[in-house]
């Protein structure tokens, strides 16, 4: 890929897809080592901290340092940082409320400042999203950690947190600030970590939306991986079309 110093890369669908590395994938990082290709790993995953993923990679064989993953809860963080507020109700799953602990005071029965929706799976209830429709309806500012409609989970597609970001987007009348893909700034907080203008990186993922287009539209050419969650019905009615399509990331030195 001509001029492509860098490469910004998804985790779920690329590197592994549930508890399973993706077949060479870790062969593929290290030539991206071995050729002096400047790499940070983006993903929408908001279900595990930083460091819960940091060490999953590293038990899948991933020689990947902590501080080279950017997921949504990092931009959230910052944002929330920019505003001096600290109230927050956090509609989430898993550790990802560790990412929090230094900047969220969590109280549920005070008003919040801000309401924070990731995929939070079986927390989403009726309950749980009715008690942040109300802090929403009281003033609190909405947070979408990401916007995605599905991802490819161990057992087939499910749900992710767009459908109910969207469902309190109607409710409350308010719009989400999205901090995952395909945020600009959530794409610049990685490439300004890298050092590299967007014309000479490449974001190499499994969704046509927030993977390719938000590349696109980032400044950015893109490589779709036709793992994880890629269906070719998608790329053929999308608007943006991939730089490269590749059958996996274990293929990426075919185009490099």
């Amino acid at each position: 890929m001509n001029g492509i110093k860098g490469f910004l890369i998804d985790l779920d669908g690329v590197l592994y897809i549930g508890d399973q590395p993706v077949a060479g994938a870790q062969a593929a990082i290290k030539t991206l080592m071995r050729s002096d290709y400047t790499f940070r790993f983006v993903s929408n995953t908001t279900r595990k901290c930083r460091k819960t993923i940091a060490s999953r990679l590293s038990a899948m064989g991933f020689e990947i340092p902590e501080e080279y993953i950017f997921t949504p809860p990092l931009a959230a963080v910052a944002h929330i940082k920019k505003t001096g507020k600290r109230r927050c109700y956090l509609l989430t799953t898993g550790d990802v409320d560790q990412d929090f602990e230094q900047v969220c005071v969590c109280d549920s029965g005070a008003k919040q400042d801000f309401v924070i929706v990731g995929d939070a799976g079986d927390m989403i209830t009726y309950d749980s999203l009715n008690t942040a429709f109300r802090y929403l309806m009281e003033g609190a500012e909405l947070i979408a950690l990401e916007k995605d409609r599905y991802w490819m989970a161990h057992d087939g597609l499910s749900l992710s947190a767009g459908p109910f970001v969207q469902a309190l987007e109607f409710a409350s009348g308010k719009t989400a600030i999205i901090m995952g893909k395909p945020s600009t700034a959530f794409f610049d907080l990685a490439l300004n970590d890298m050092g590299l203008p967007p014309g000479q990186v490449a974001m190499i993922g499994d969704d046509i939306t927030t993977d390719i287009g938000g590349a696109y539209h980032a400044g950015m050419r893109s490589v779709l991986v036709r793992t994880g969650k890629f269906r070719q019905d998608a790329v053929r009615i999308a608007t943006v079309k991939p730089t490269h399509i590749i059958d996996s990331i274990a293929h990426l030195e075919d185009i490099l």
